[in-house]
């Protein structure tokens, strides 16, 4: 398993890999009860325990192939945004598109990926975007994992102003909102957050092993008696999957190929292209992955390689796109780094299908403050930016603040690309001392901005 997985070669030993990979799948737990929210008999229609099979299956395949293929530990799944896209199409489409169509787009855009990623295209990224850019991308999640971990406990809430057009319209204005604390007296879940919180700062502060994996634990146990974890679901609980209802192999490539659903297709593959970068390259530049540039460069084209399969793969299984989540950042944190990492976590996701009224009970209240963590761990790269040299500081600092408040990593990367490219042409202009601009640089930020001008933000 040393040979495998060079456990001693990255400073790792197997016990350090299991906690990592066990403290992964506990952040990133809560996509199998979510997922069902926007996918199934609710949201775009697909059986629940259809969605709950593709979720479990899906994540535990693609993340088990991750760790044995590209030796990183980065967890895969049905990633959040592109789910919330998929429902969208489906019920917004007055039924002209079904979510056999929709998973027919979800598969052609991996194909796509794949072509892009065979053809090095994917991997030119890395030598393309300059070394600012790619600080900023690991900061920028680390705040947007933040965003997500305050959303989940409460601690962030919005205060809607009383008004005609608050109610009418599901997308507000800045004037009709205010962005508040959350109520931590009277909300439990968010009381225990704090509890949590405190818990896992201070086994950080004493540097005890497993702090994330043990406050989250620790967190679940206290929620009991607060009425926050709820343990109704394990009483009567059905422990043996049913798989009378299967979306596996259902979906609908030939609908898809329909002109109306081109820039559907289209939409799907840029912002996963995005995504998936960003956190392909935070999460392997957390690990200490991307030291060696060469060997770096073939560790995430790699990772490429697998996560376009896995979105074509997890359309297959019934599922929308899935694609590296950020919240492997945790696993990495508690000292993962090699492949034994994403095993792990992909075993803990199949398994799930057997526990999952176990799996479920532990509640988004003591998995937010490890994610609150991590943010302040990988906000600790943002001093490798030259904050003095307003050419790299201001495309870096759009590129960090718009993930969190556009909520989306793809429109934070895609701002601080033509920023880059704006200014730094501007700035060879006039100026004797030029700065390298990547031929590749200059593609991407024509293809950004025709993407928005013609097809709209997220």
């Amino acid at each position: 398993m040393d040979r495998y997985f060079k456990l001693q070669e990255r400073g790792t030993n197997v016990r350090t890999e299991i906690v990592a990979g066990l403290t992964t799948f506990m952040t990133m737990a809560y996509i199998l009860l979510v997922n069902g929210l926007f996918l199934g008999e609710n949201g775009a229609g697909i059986p629940n325990q259809a969605v709950f099979f593709a979720t479990a299956v899906g994540a535990g395949l693609v993340t088990i192939v991750m760790g044995l293929f590209v030796n990183v530990p980065i967890a895969l799944a049905p990633g959040m945004g592109l789910n919330a896209y998929f429902m969208s199409v489906v019920l917004s489409s007055n039924g002209t598109i079904t979510w056999q169509t929709a998973l027919g787009a979800v598969f052609l855009s991996g194909i796509i990926f794949i072509i892009l990623t065979v053809t090095k295209i994917r991997q030119m990224l890395l030598a393309a975007v300059p070394h600012h850019l790619r600080v900023a991308i690991t900061v920028g999640i680390g705040l947007f994992i933040t965003i997500i971990g305050v959303k989940l406990s409460n601690l962030m809430m919005i205060s809607v102003n009383p008004g005609v057009d608050a109610v009418k319209t599901p997308v507000l204005n800045s004037n009709q909102y205010n962005i508040v604390l959350g109520d931590f007296i009277h909300n439990k879940d968010t009381m225990l957050t704090l509890i949590s919180l405190l818990l896992i700062a201070v086994l950080m502060v004493l540097r005890v092993k497993g702090a994330l994996l043990i406050g989250i634990i620790v967190s679940t146990l206290i929620g009991i008696p607060l009425g926050v974890t709820d343990l109704s679901g394990l009483t009567g609980a059905n422990w043996i999957p049913s798989f009378d209802q299967l979306a596996v192999g259902k979906l609908d490539i030939k609908g898809a190929l329909g002109i109306g659903l081109i820039d559907i297709i289209f939409i799907f593959t840029f912002v996963e292209l995005f995504d998936t970068f960003g956190t392909l390259v935070g999460a392997a530049n957390r690990a200490g992955l991307l030291k060696d540039k060469e060997k770096g460069e073939k560790t995430i084209g790699k990772a490429m390689l697998v996560d376009a399969a896995g979105v074509s793969a997890g359309a297959l299984l019934g599922t929308s796109t899935i694609t590296a989540y950020v919240e492997s950042s945790s696993g990495i944190a508690e000292g993962g780094r090699t492949g034994l990492t994403a095993v792990t976590t992909g075993v803990l996701f199949l398994l799930s299908l057997f526990i999952a009224p176990l799996a479920l009970v532990v509640p988004s209240a003591a998995t937010a403050p490890a994610l609150i963590v991590v943010g302040v761990l990988m906000m600790s790269q943002v001093k490798e930016i030259e904050w003095n040299n307003f050419l790299e500081a201001f495309p870096a600092f759009l590129t960090i603040v718009m993930m969190p408040f556009t909520w989306s990593i793809a429109n934070g990367i895609s701002i601080g690309i033509v920023a880059f490219v704006v200014l730094a042409a501007i700035h060879n202009i006039v100026s004797s001392k030029r700065v390298p601009i990547h031929w590749l640089m200059w593609v991407l930020a024509v293809l950004i901005v025709c993407r928005y001008a013609f097809l709209g933000g997220e």
